[in-house]
């Protein structure tokens, strides 16, 4: 048996991982994101150093950013493929804790090995050890168990045998994967064992699909056969299974619409006749009124979110609900009658009951009208314009702000941007995104026939992955052009894997929307009632409050100190110029697009349930409280 520290082992197992699907083989782990210090580098990274095999090691940033990039990943590679990511202790391990509940919501398979104080506690306290006064056996890295799907530490060398296949048990999981996390003493990581043979030689796991039993294919078939005018709701779970052509062709058979949520859309064709687009409160106008009519909802591979769901609002009381899941946890939701199966093997088996039953809907012309509609909104949009007569469409904000912003800065609305931005990119590209009102104009406006084009992160909607998820999914598919779609928000918050990827020679494109605060969460609190309170980037002014002249900030001048190629772009023609002439270039660009704010899309008919103040001595706060109760009346109380 080789003879070997727990590091080493660990490198040459990760380096012996294959998965297999649908008879494909590919090797699992690619490599490891890592910040070197204290706690990782002398362990994990003498291994690394002598030994690392076919693994790249990438140099992040900020730990949360490349952990980020590593879940964007797997999500591009549809979970087939991952890239470990490992931390010094304390604050560095801290701060991939966000990043791996990124993960676990969105079910994208990420590995973590935090770095962790001495197993044999001798030297305690060690330089970034947190100590607990009640309990000497938790550290920073507790932390991760409310947001991983697996949690161990190697406090012998031996346990790594059985911590390692539990995680790759999980990372495999079609049903419940998420983030894993693998805490490892420093001392530990140092410490040499006879490692058997078995544990480190080539091993292939098989991610097999849950096949359907009859009986629930037969209870669905039953409710479906039945229904006038159902509908179906095209989650990530289609995109996981590579499904999209299934469901087009199920669709297509029985003349039943279908709408995506943010995580299964690019899993079908957007130009798709039956496809109506985005659904929920981020949702448009064909799928949301087709949606409030449906008599049969069936969910495939969705987690219903209240954004997809509209806070249960958006679908009638006596709507009958269907799901296909390979998650029994998502699959009971809304009390639906279940199919716990995989998406394309569920599909088809449905596929095959209702044609035995000669079943097609009830819809005419419908589909076809709302779709239609849709289009005409869309071209609106397209052609929103500032001149003497515009108006916002975020009717609620403080009234100076639009004025101020035109005359100082620029004059772009932003669904006018989206829009361009789709016109003049690549067909193929693809379009990361997350956070602020971004999500909403995209999952609205963005089309694309391009499969699996779209990476957007709306489970946790965690501000900052937007160009990490960028830099992840460009390492993922090198050969296509990748663009971050972020607010100023968003990019303040975390854009330090643009640095990372300059540093990997992997181009891509940052779509700056800066519209001088969260904008998005400014339309939530004063379209509540509540006044301009800290969303916008204002100084404070001689009373005290953050309510002074917009804050000037030049994201071009700044980013092009990283060796990005920049543009500033105030008007749509400066916005078109950039466009075309970053795509000439070999380095990651950005484009600080000077949107105007309060010129994002609005509503279509979903309500989103937010918690308002019950008591309130502001008039607009206790309207506010009144209208959400009376659309919590309207709503499934489960």
């Amino acid at each position: 048996m080789p003879y070997m520290t727990t590091a080493q082992a660990l490198v040459r197992f990760l380096d012996n991982q294959y998965v297999s699907f649908d008879g494909k083989e590919t090797k699992f782990v690619e490599g490891i994101f890592t910040i070197f210090g204290h706690g990782i580098v002398c362990g994990l990274g003498e291994a690394l150093d002598s030994n690392r095999g076919g693994l790249t090691v990438f140099q992040g940033k900020n730990e949360q950013g490349m952990a980020h990039a590593a879940t964007a990943f797997a999500k591009q590679n549809n979970r087939r493929k991952i890239i470990a990511c490992s931390s010094s202790i304390g604050p560095g391990a801290a701060n991939m804790i966000t990043a791996a509940a990124t993960a676990t919501v969105n079910q994208i398979p990420l590995l973590l090995f935090p770095a962790d104080a001495f197993s044999t506690r001798q030297p305690d306290p060690v330089l970034q050890q947190f100590e607990q006064v009640n309990s000497l056996a938790t550290t920073t890295n507790d932390a991760y168990k409310a947001v991983c799907r697996y949690w161990d530490r190697i406090a012998r060398p031996e346990q790594l045998m059985s911590a390692m296949l539990n995680a790759m048990r999980v990372l495999t999981d079609t049903s419940s994967t998420g983030a894993v996390c693998i805490s490892l003493p420093q001392d530990v990581e140092g410490e040499s064992y006879d490692f058997p043979e078995e544990f480190l030689k080539k091993r292939v796991h098989k991610i097999t699909r849950i096949a359907p039993s009859a009986e629930e294919v037969s209870d669905l078939a039953e409710i479906l056969a039945g229904a006038k005018k159902p509908l179906v709701i095209c989650g990530g779970g289609v995109r996981y299974s590579e499904a999209g052509e299934v469901l087009e062709n199920f669709c297509h058979t029985f003349n039943i619409p279908f709408a995506e949520t943010q995580s299964g859309k690019t899993a079908c064709l957007s130009s798709d006749e039956y496809n109506l687009g985005g659904l929920g409160v981020t949702g448009n106008s064909a799928g949301n009124d087709i949606a409030k009519e449906a008599d049969v909802i069936l969910g495939v591979g969705t987690r219903f979110s209240d954004f997809t769901t509209g806070s249960k609002s958006l679908f009638r009381a006596d709507a009958k609900v269907l799901t296909i899941n390979t998650s029994r946890f998502d699959a009971y939701k809304l009390g639906a009658v279940k199919l716990v199966c995989d998406a394309k093997l569920g599909i088809l088996a449905l596929h095959n009951a209702l044609e035995a039953r000669d079943y097609r809907s009830g819809y005419t012309t419908e589909i076809k009208a709302a779709k239609d509609g849709w289009e005409k909104e869309m071209q609106f949009l397209a052609d929103y314009a500032y001149n003497k007569d515009f108006k916002p469409l975020i009717a609620a904000g403080d009234p100076r702000t639009i004025p101020e912003f035109a005359e100082r800065f620029g004059t772009i609305t932003q669904t006018a941007a989206v829009a361009k931005v789709r016109e003049l990119i690549p067909a193929d590209a693809i379009c990361v995104g997350a956070a602020g009102s971004l999500p909403g104009d995209l999952q609205r406006m963005w089309t694309s026939d391009s499969r699996y084009s779209y990476n957007m992160e709306y489970g946790y909607s965690c501000m900052g992955y937007e160009i990490a998820g960028a830099f992840g999914s460009k390492l993922a598919s090198p050969e296509k052009e990748v663009y971050a779609m972020c607010g100023d928000g968003s990019y303040l918050m975390l854009h330090s894997e643009l640095v990372t990827s300059i540093q990997e020679h992997k181009k891509i494109n940052v779509l700056l929307f800066d519209n001088s605060g969260f904008g998005c969460i400014n339309n939530l609190e004063m379209s509540n009632g509540i006044g301009n309170l800290a969303t916008e980037f204002r100084f404070r002014d001689e009373n005290g409050s953050l309510l002074g002249d917009l804050v000037p900030i030049d994201f071009a001048k700044a980013a092009s100190g990283y060796g990005v190629k920049t543009y500033t772009a105030r008007t749509m023609e400066e916005l078109e110029a950039a466009l075309l002439d970053s795509q000439k270039q070999t380095v990651s660009t950005l484009i600080d697009i000077k949107v105007l704010p309060k010129s994002m899309t609005d509503g279509y008919g979903a309500w989103w349930n937010v918690g308002v103040a019950s008591t309130s001595q502001n008039e607009a706060v206790r309207a506010a409280y009144s209208q959400k109760q009376e659309n919590l009346e309207k709503a499934r109380k489960y």
